[in-house]
């Protein structure tokens, strides 16, 4: 049950429940932790503003030897898997900008692809991250041709680039707090499988960083956390007025969020066909999927990881 100041908001039959993700400033009673841990599901902890805090996960959960083999795999490096993390990201974020800008994208488009292409066959970890960079900085330069004209100009207008951690305009807001409801999902998702989020192959797991889910994760960003930005924003759910500045900084409103969070929910529900097994599945259950690839690697199950690429 969900409840605020005594009002029942939600009721879900815990056998629907797979995993619970909470945002902000949210109780959650002793009893039910109990039962999503022995049910060996996992909870994740974010503040308001999207980044995760923290994790929780059953004492018994499946796949110990294959964690053993996920940090020796991450302290030798696994390039074939970072190779595809990296390819399978640049693609999507192509073909975000082939679907949907509304300017001639045509040059860094085809040079998107092409960088795509050669990660297969990139020598290591260093030259992935100087490809991505390449993609990341065509990508995001176009990235104001994405708004329709009805769109609140507000958001281009103030547009710097792309701002990770302590952006100050509205559209880097609005994306990091996506961002961090993806790797939310993510976290839980890897949790679900059984592998530990903080060993990663092209990430490092530096100042405790999720580094799985963050290598994870590359691939839906801008099909699943993007997408939801610029739905909100082009149907005019959003405008800049939504996320008030104070002093230098730029916060997102409550209103804002709910309606962020809505889009994003929205978003995760839509199905895809899954390009290799060939069935229909949600965005979120598509990223459970790739971590069990991860899984089946390295367990020595499957031969190669394939990223999901949008076309």
């Amino acid at each position: 049950m969900v409840t605020k100041q005594r009002e029942e908001l939600a009721s879900v039959p815990v056998e629907r429940v797979v995993g619970l993700v909470v945002h902000g400033n949210v109780d959650v009673s002793s009893a039910l932790l109990r039962e999503l841990l022995w049910r060996g599901y996992s909870i994740v902890w974010c503040a308001s503003s999207g980044r995760v805090v923290g994790s929780a996960r059953s004492a018994s959960s499946p796949n110990g030897i294959a964690r053993v083999r996920q940090h020796v795999a991450s302290e030798s490096g696994h390039l074939e898997l970072a190779r595809e993390f990296v390819g399978a990201k640049v693609s999507n974020q192509a073909t975000q900008l082939r679907r949907n800008a509304r300017t001639d994208v045509t040059d860094p488009v085809r040079r998107m692809r092409e960088i795509a292409r050669s990660c297969s066959s990139t020598p290591d970890i260093p030259s992935l991250f100087g490809r991505e960079g390449e993609a990341a900085a065509m990508y995001f330069k176009n990235f104001p041709a994405l708004l329709s004209p009805d769109a609140d100009p507000a958001f281009a207008d103030l547009w710097p680039g792309r701002t990770g951690r302590g952006a100050t305009d509205p559209l880097n807001v609005l994306l990091n707090y996506a961002y961090g409801l993806l790797l939310a999902d993510t976290v839980r998702a890897i949790h679900a499988c059984g592998l530990d989020p903080h060993a990663g192959f092209l990430h490092t797991a530096t100042r405790n960083k999720p580094a799985l889910a963050l290598d994870l994760m590359e691939e839906f960003r801008a099909p699943i956390a993007d997408s939801a930005v610029l739905g909100a924003i082009n149907n005019g759910e959003i405008v800049v007025a939504d996320l008030p500045q104070t002093l230098a900084n730029r916060r997102l409103g409550e209103g804002a969020r709910r309606t962020l969070t809505a889009s994003y929910q929205r978003r995760v529900r839509q199905e895809l066909t899954h390009p290799v097994f060939g069935y229909s599945v949600s965005w979120r259950r598509a990223i459970e999927i790739q971590a069990r690839m991860v899984l089946g690697v390295l367990d020595g199950t499957a031969k190669r990881y394939t990223g999901i690429r949008t076309r």
